[in-house]
């Protein structure tokens, strides 16, 4: 199965908190393929930023798929509330499990599309038994729960492997990366097998006069 056409997913963790409104509206307009939103508790990662209700929010200012990612434990008591709030993509870590296979059908139960989430050092061996069962894998590139840090190179070799696994099963997963993307990684993820892109500063930098344009550097 071909690889699929580069997606770009703006993180509004790097967004203006003030206006979020218009910046998700900001950055449909430049061109962005879906909205990535990373919601984090606090207990899992070291963060916290939003709930379903800002998700809910948001929904009216943007057309484009939602991709939530669940930085969150124990993660199935919310998975409804962010399906109601209008999440299209709900992706987790099987560490916030405990029933990975079951997170996954609640989601899909829910008429929202599953992904797993790999941290830096989660191994592959975690997402092969369900890797059927889904429709995206979030390759972590840093480790969650801030914004604004560094690539981590090893990211890449696990990108390659989800690449050659995903073509072998020929379905048409979505294989995601998120940490440290800008321009010069951007390249190198793709070159990897990753089709689907988070980027936060390398998108809002700038302010919205420039998001069009950075859009385009990273998808190109």
């Amino acid at each position: 199965m071909p690889q699929q056409p580069v997606r770009i997913a703006p993180s509004i963790l790097s967004a203006d908190f003030a206006a979020l409104g218009a910046e998700v509206a900001a950055v449909t307009a430049a061109g962005a393929d879906w909205i990535h939103v990373d919601v984090m508790d606090n207990h899992f990662v070291p963060n916290l930023t939003i709930g379903p209700m800002v998700v809910k929010a948001l929904r009216k200012h943007s057309p484009l798929p939602f991709d939530v990612h669940l930085m969150i434990s124990p993660v199935d008591p919310l998975v409804p509330a962010f399906a109601e709030a209008g999440a299209d993509i709900i992706s987790f870590h099987p560490e916030a499990g405990p029933h990975v296979h079951r997170t996954i059908q609640l989601i899909r139960g829910l008429g929202k599309r599953p992904g797993l989430v790999l941290n830096p050092a989660t191994p592959l061996a975690l997402v092969e038994p369900v890797l059927g069962d889904i429709d995206l894998v979030l390759v972590m590139s840093v480790n969650p729960g801030f914004g604004g840090q560094a690539f981590i190179e090893t990211q890449l070799a696990k990108i390659r492997a989800l690449r050659a696994a995903i073509d072998a099963l020929g379905k048409p997963i979505d294989l995601e990366v998120d940490g440290g993307v800008n321009a010069e990684t951007a390249r190198r993820c793709i070159a990897a097998g990753a089709d689907a892109l988070v980027a936060g500063t390398a998108v809002f930098a700038g302010g919205p006069d420039r998001y069009a344009d950075n859009i385009r550097t990273l998808r190109a």
